[in-house]
């Protein structure tokens, strides 16, 4: 495995669960809350309450059994917490 290598997870190497790094799955939830909360060329920006309810209940297209349990447990926990950060440096 060369330096870059080392540095990748999940598609295209396979990799699953406990084997994808603690960062990515953490970045994966942030990544997908902050897409919803921004506004697009082809949907508005989300308020807070219906990116939460899209990540915790799924929409189709994304769903809870995306993410790590054990993470979007914790998202649960302090989404008001990422609310606030997320209002305080949009």
């Amino acid at each position: 495995m060369n330096q870059t290598d080392k540095h990748s997870f999940g598609y295209p190497y396979g990799l699953k669960e406990e084997s994808i790094p603690l960062e990515a799955r953490i970045v994966t939830i942030a990544d997908i809350y902050d897409a919803l909360r921004s506004q697009r060329p082809y949907k508005p920006a989300f308020e807070h309450e219906k990116a939460f309810r899209i990540i915790t209940e799924g929409d189709g297209r994304s769903m809870p059994q995306h993410f790590d349990p054990q993470v979007l447990q914790t998202f649960k926990t302090v989404a008001s917490k990422i609310e606030e950060i997320y209002e305080k440096n949009k």
